[in-house]
């Protein structure tokens, strides 16, 4: 056997892999597994050119698979000021003015991770409040959702919306009754303008429009570009993370990721969808057809469309069977109607395609399901594995219907309240009935059908060791409610193992196996021996990614 490149020893490695399920150490030659064993087999391949690294009882994991994030706005935001957690006019205003005053200027101020209740519960979020916050300077917070944005009266300004502004069905720029905007921006399409003003000038949403940039960009706006695609593909590998996939897509940011690979700076693996958006015809999955065609490597792939369906419960666009509670006649909508949407579904599986769907409300999940079961039904059953995002709220009579056609259930623990969020505004908005199937992680386990899971970074924190903390210690909604709560194996296998199915790898991705990918995680304890409740406070002490380390904590 060949002397290996790495050996991770003293390690209590967890493998994903059923017929070899621990062992001690692992090695790795020339981008892939090479033993996976005790201490001393893997010991007798070393040479003096071998890296040898020392676990320190420490757990080893295969590489961390976020199937769901968007890197491009992402690593745009990383920069911006969060204010998850700060509730209450002076802490918020007190945030702003902080950081205002450490980046002096006259440009827009973006703050992220904003609450729809932060002011209060009575208190809506207007251009008005916001001009208390911060009278003179363009200032926009964009929700923890990323479904709405609310921005002050100069920011509507300098964005030439505070008139109005034409937007499709499912986006709007909310008017008051004085004739001018309120300051209140639902869905993408409405607050694209205020993207423009960022330091990408928005270019990093417009693989979430489904679009191009309107003029080619500079060349000096393509090394922005890049940066901030390169610093989110760091982040990314500090955190454990070797694979993602995206969950927006357009040619100039694929071209963008390949300049990245070409340079061997594409330190994470991922996946790029064509965004199919309202408006589309059918021919336009020819462009899906040319990105799955260019891109094609292990590093970078286009081979997936992804839809959406509906908004989100917060802001009552997610489309529901009933009205939303103390809403009447609010159920929000579907942004395809029912045969449009199905006819998209089985051109695109004719095609090959694997479909990835945000459908959140019960209504939208419904029509969700039923495009894929016409695809069955016309092309005939396939190993699609098409997948819905999200599935926070869903009919009974749909949950065995994930099993029945393969469809992957991809969902985000720490979307769901009683975690990160509190659960008080969601059940007041669905009511206790509806949330009996809410975020229902275990309940579609058990009728057979697969599970994936994800960060949705931004939206929510990429950290895949607190998405698993969150998936383990959950409890339920409200007493009565089903206990959706994770076992440890579940739960990592969500962002490896079933991640490596999700993208059709499974043969060579996601587990510690000879002849595998080597993609390896090192945390900076035992997982299994750590608390669940305490599993975030670990960290990752070094990232392998085709056995190239891309992130050490000694050297970060």
């Amino acid at each position: 056997m060949p002397a290996a490149d790495i050996i991770i020893e003293n390690a209590r490695v967890i493998t994903m892999d059923p017929s070899h399920p621990r062992a001690e150490a692992v090695a790795l030659k020339e981008g892939a597994i090479l033993a996976v064993g005790t201490r001393a087999e893997v010991a007798g391949i070393a040479s003096a050119a071998t890296r040898r690294i020392d676990a320190g009882g420490s757990s080893v994991l295969p590489g961390f698979i976020d199937s769901h994030i968007h890197l491009f706005t992402g690593g745009a935001q990383l920069s911006n000021l969060s204010l998850a957690g700060v509730t209450g006019f002076d802490a918020i205003a007190a945030a702003v003015r902080g950081r205002a005053a450490t980046e002096p200027g006259d440009g827009l101020l973006m703050v992220e991770q904003a609450a729809y209740a932060m002011f209060g519960a009575d208190q809506p979020i207007t251009r008005h409040l916001l001009d208390r916050v911060l009278p003179e300077r363009p200032l926009a917070f964009f929700a923890s959702d990323h479904h709405t944005m609310w921005a002050n009266t100069a920011a509507l300004k300098m964005a030439g919306i505070l008139n109005g502004y034409p937007t499709p069905p499912g986006s709007e720029v909310v008017m008051g009754e004085d004739g001018l905007a309120t300051g209140e921006l639902v869905e993408f399409e409405a607050f694209a303008p205020m993207a423009t003003l960022s330091p990408s000038g928005g270019r990093d949403a417009l693989g979430l429009l489904g679009k191009e940039p309107a003029t080619p960009p500079t060349a000096a706006q393509r090394a922005v570009d890049r940066a901030l695609i390169e610093r989110g593909l760091a982040y990314c590998a500090s955190l454990g993370i070797t694979s993602f996939h995206n969950m927006d897509g357009n040619f100039y940011q694929l071209e963008l990721m390949e300049e990245i690979e070409r340079a061997g700076g594409m330190i994470v693996r991922g996946r790029v969808p064509f965004r199919f958006i309202p408006g589309m015809t059918l021919a336009d999955l020819g462009k899906a057809e040319e990105m799955r065609r260019r891109w094609t490597s292990d590093r970078l792939k286009a081979d997936f469309v992804k839809i959406f369906m509906d908004g989100v419960v917060e802001s009552y666009t997610a489309h529901m069977f009933e009205d939303y509670c103390g809403r009447p006649g609010v159920k929000g909508s579907s942004f395809f109607e029912a045969d449009e949407f199905d006819a998209i579904c089985v051109e695109a599986d004719r095609m090959g395609f694997q479909i990835a769907v945000h459908a959140i409300g019960d209504a939208a999940v419904n029509r969700t399901l039923n495009g894929y079961a016409a695809a069955r039904r016309t092309n005939g059953p396939r190993d699609s594995r098409h997948r819905i995002e999200h599935i926070e709220l869903l009919a009974p009579s749909d949950l065995p219907r994930f099993a029945e056609l393969g469809v992957i259930a991809s969902m985000q623990p720490t979307h769901a309240p009683g975690g990160a969020y509190p659960t008080e505004p969601i059940l007041s908005m669905i009511g206790k009935e509806r949330l009996k199937l809410g975020y229902s992680w275990q309940t579609i386990r058990n009728t057979g059908a697969r599970l994936v899971f994800a960060s949705d970074w931004p939206v929510a924190a990429l950290d895949p060791l607190y998405g698993i903390k969150t998936a383990m210690t959950r409890g339920p909604i409200f007493e009565g409610a089903p206990d959706e709560r994770q076992s440890l194996h579940d739960s990592i296998a969500g962002f490896t193992a079933d991640g490596a199915f999700t993208e059709f790898t499974e043969d060579r991705k996601g587990v510690l196996k000879h002849g595998y990918l080597a993609d390896v995680v090192i945390l900076s304890g035992d997982i299994e021996a750590t608390a669940p409740e305490a599993i975030d406070g670990l960290s990752v002490a070094a990232t392998i990614c085709g056995g190239a380390v891309t992130y050490e904590r000694s050297a970060a």
